[in-house]
């Protein structure tokens, strides 16, 4: 039973309300929240008292800094807990994958953590590889991967991870503009994609490679990194680093041309401290998830940095999605706070909720979700499987940490990003002719999302491209490219990009309010909206719809779908037309891409298609979600 004793229907049956005397009525417009049914005192009780006391100096302070002067992420993440009373804490509990010869199961402690890392450092130093100079790291989620990371900013070296499905040509462009001095891969990586294009990468002087099962690599033109850190010392003095020294670089796929590389600072830290505590709520007793593949920045800054920071134990899972095998880890884990992706949870709500009623989740206490909006059907859905809702939250490659959430004290508005994060001034502005903003006032009017500059982790500039950079600014406004609104509550709504934005007879319609009315429907598994040209009113709706298991595309369920967009949005917002597909075209992050529907649907140029997902990798990354929202 629910609430006041309203009985929620079972969603696999679809639901879109509750049942109450016999009569389905529409939901609440707000979970609420009471301190009672909150397992663990937020950090984040009294929302205007934090965010009036909050100063980013004061958050500066609650980390220890380097000894001597200085600031660095390694020392803040590891070095600081292994020389204290964590340093038996496990940091890493690793997975194996199941269809790969990996162990079952290793766990890594801030102590062995802080070894590892100081030998790779030592490994690279004895390279010559130099303070500011580019390690590239195309792994999976080994530990060699984070082990490398975290030494590379021991040594002053600025980090670029590389998502592991990326193909030979997206590899070597990303590697030029960043001008990498090192890659640290795996053999097979490196056969298979690397080898190819090595004459193509003039900068790069060593590829540190990764055997196969943790047997020796003796691929020409490559170095053991087993050989290496063997012989590598244990002790290594961190290279003096400053708030503002790069720490690492992270490109954002693009919509058509060359990636930009977003330049990220060791004060970045900062930022994954605060959000860390404000908006996942990390304490030290949770075990902690993130499913976001370390190549994209979410898994960096939430499946790396932050809970390190925090001092918490994280679960890396090597094996591809797989919805039971989640579950089971949720369970067999005692997962506290999970951070995953919406294409992650639409996948899970394809497979039914029965599959998640076979295990229990009795430690979980936080779902949080990002990368693209969150429809509201998805957070409902949460409290049908887990007892608990899903809390979106956003921010983007550019920002470098989450900057608008809903978090654990505060009730939900389905649908909605949250509110600012203490240290976040956001408003919804309106772009003037000669290059500046307007702060629209008023709730509820569209606009352009702009977030205050100040805040540690905001991107210092994309590589080599300084214009671009200057073009995401205006006066004291970052512009983040994508519109929304602010209710009179303070609760942000996305939109949607402002070149997704659907103008038909006068109307802008925003793609994502269209496809989360359409995913309300039982039979919606996915939902993708374009604007389609039209003589008449410019452009009309349409919507790329695949569906969920049980269900088989006809003509009349086509006609009951367009009848219930037109009953939710109304006939001038509602699609004009629908067509079923199998899969929605989505990136390796999980996000669809629209403007691929659109060119395809108008036989366009596809334009850069580097980070597409291909077939066979459908479902592998839904939980590598790390891509969140790109910018300017």
């Amino acid at each position: 039973m629910a609430a006041g004793g309203l009985r929620r229907l079972d969603y696999d049956h679809g639901f879109f309300g509750w049942l109450t005397g016999g009569l389905t009525v529409q939901r609440s417009s707000i979970i609420g929240k009471t301190p009672a049914g909150l397992r663990v005192p937020p950090h984040l009780a009294d929302y205007a008292a934090e965010r009036a006391a909050f100063s980013w100096e004061l958050a500066r302070r609650q980390l220890a800094g380097l000894p001597g002067g200085g600031l660095n992420i390694a020392w803040e993440a590891v070095d600081r807990h292994a020389q204290g009373e964590l340093r038996e804490r496990v940091a890493f509990r690793f997975l194996g994958d199941p269809c790969l010869a990996l162990p079952a199961q290793r766990e890594v402690s801030f102590g062995e953590l802080s070894r590892l890392s100081n030998r790779f450092a030592n490994v690279l130093r004895e390279l010559g590889v130099a303070r500011g100079e580019c390690l590239f790291i195309l792994s999976g989620r080994i530990p060699e991967l984070y082990v490398g990371m975290l030494g590379a900013f021991k040594n002053a070296s600025v980090v670029a991870p590389l998502f592991s499905a990326f193909g030979p040509e997206p590899l070597a462009t990303r590697i030029r503009i960043g001008q990498g001095a090192v890659l640290l891969t795996t053999a097979s990586l490196y056969e298979r994609k690397v080898a190819k294009i090595r004459d193509q990468l003039p900068s790069l002087r060593h590829v540190l490679v990764v055997g196969e099962d943790g047997a020796r690599s003796d691929i020409p033109g490559t170095l053991d990194l087993g050989a290496l850190m063997a012989t590598a010392a244990d002790e290594f003095e961190i290279v003096r680093t400053m708030p503002e020294d790069p720490a690492l670089l992270h490109f954002t796929s693009g919509t058509t041309g060359t990636p930009k590389g977003a330049v990220h600072v060791h004060d970045a830290v900062v930022t994954h401290w605060a959000t860390g505590r404000y908006a996942l709520d990390l304490h030290p007793e949770d075990v902690f998830w993130c499913t976001a593949d370390p190549g994209w920045v979410t898994g960096t800054s939430y499946g790396v940095i932050a809970p390190l920071v925090h001092g918490v134990t994280s679960i890396v899972d090597a094996g591809d999605f797989d919805a039971e095998r989640w579950y089971r880890i949720l369970h067999e884990q005692q997962v506290s706070v999970w951070y995953t992706a919406p294409t992650a949870i639409r996948m899970l709500m394809k497979a039914g909720s029965a599959l998640a009623r076979k295990y229990s989740f009795p430690q979980l206490r936080f779902v949080a979700s990002v990368g693209e909006p969150l429809n509201p059907e998805a957070v409902w859905w949460g409290l049908e499987a887990f007892g608990l809702p899903i809390h979106d939250n956003w921010w983007q490659t550019e920002t470098g940490g989450i900057m608008i959430a809903n978090t654990p004290a505060a009730d939900i508005k389905p649908g909605s990003m949250g509110r600012p994060l203490p240290g976040i001034d956001a408003a919804i502005v309106r772009r003037r002719e000669d290059g500046s903003v307007e702060v629209i006032e008023a709730p509820d009017r569209e606009g352009e999302l702009a977030l205050k500059r100040g805040w540690p982790s905001m991107l210092r500039g994309y590589l080599d491209n300084e214009e671009r950079y200057r073009k995401c600014f205006s006066g004291d406004w970052y512009l983040t490219g994508d519109l929304a609104r602010r209710d009179a509550d303070g609760y942000f709504w996305f939109v949607g990009r402002a070149d997704d934005v659907i103008k038909s007879a006068g109307h802008l319609i925003g793609p994502f309010e269209v496809e989360s009315a359409l995913m309300e429907h039982p039979a919606v598994a996915e939902a993708g909206v374009i604007g389609k040209p039209d003589p008449l009113v410019g452009e009309v709706v349409k919507a790329f719809v695949s569906l969920r298991q049980g269900f088989v595309a006809s003509e009349a369920l086509r006609r009951e779908l367009l009848g219930h967009a037109r009953q939710r949005l109304g006939a001038a917002v509602a699609p004009k037309e629908i067509e079923f597909v199998g899969t929605l075209p989505r990136t390796r992050s999980g996000k669809i891409m629209r403007r691929l529907l659109k060119a395809r649907e108008l036989g366009l140029p596809e334009g850069d298609t580097s980070t597409l997902e291909s077939a066979g990798e459908a479902g592998s990354e839904a939980g590598s979600e790390a891509a969140s929202r790109e910018g300017c």
